[in-house]
């Protein structure tokens, strides 16, 4: 009888765990609770201002200045996404090595965007910033980088802008950084660096002389993202 007993109290324990478990399935897939709203965040950047501003739910959160493509190397105008993160990245290119630290041209993080080879970095040239000097990358200064980084996630919008717009003076105001003549000659054809950059990144691939900045910013993050950074 005290055998029996012993089964059913186990039986019933075992119920009630289950039980449990199961409510609290339950729980945490309930709807969100009333009053909360998921983000929209995007980057936005305006390559003829030379700066670029995250935006949540259309607000703007904060502008920082930042160094966009020289016009031999333009940066590309379109809509993007950020599909990788990296923190700390070696840097390899025709055989050569980085590690992390001052000398390292993509800085201390890297945000890599759904064109290939191109995204948001930091830089061992500071005096960039500002300037239409880079590879086509969009680069920030160490500091901004590193606060605008984690709060920017895999999937966010990243929009680059040629040529000023209407959205653009919303977002940085009218009196924004007059670009150099070459710059504002490269914002006017703003469609077609769109199509141009991608035919040309798509042939750069395949090509060891393209830009250090762009390839050995790839290989970087593709030996590190191993590490589910």
């Amino acid at each position: 009888m005290a055998a029996t007993k012993q089964i059913w109290m186990a039986a019933i324990a075992v119920i009630l765990a289950a039980n449990a478990a199961w409510a609290g399935d339950l729980q945490t897939a309930q709807p969100k609770a009333a009053g909360t709203t998921e983000v929209k965040r995007e980057i936005v950047v305006s390559l003829e201002d030379r700066k670029l501003a995250l935006v949540e739910n259309g607000q703007v959160v904060k502008v920082y200045p930042v160094a966009v493509g020289k016009p031999s190397t333009p940066s590309p105008v379109g809509t993007f996404t950020t599909e990788r993160r990296a923190a700390n990245p070696t840097y390899h290119h025709d055989d050569k090595t980085i590690p992390p630290g001052p000398n390292n041209p993509v800085g201390t993080r890297w945000m890599g965007l759904s064109i290939k080879g191109y995204g948001i970095h930091g830089t061992n040239e500071p005096k960039s910033i500002g300037k239409a000097a880079s590879h086509g990358c969009i680069r920030m200064a160490k500091a901004n980088l590193e606060e605008l980084y984690p709060l920017v996630q895999v999937g966010d919008t990243v929009e680059l802008i040629g040529q000023r717009n209407e959205e653009t003076a919303r977002l940085f105001g009218d009196g924004g950084t007059p670009a150099d003549s070459a710059q504002m000659e490269l914002a006017a054809r703003s469609a077609a660096p769109a199509v141009t950059a991608v035919a040309k990144n798509a042939a750069a691939a395949a090509d060891t002389r393209v830009p250090a900045e762009h390839n050995g910013a790839e290989l970087a993050t593709a030996a590190i993202l191993a590490g589910a950074l």
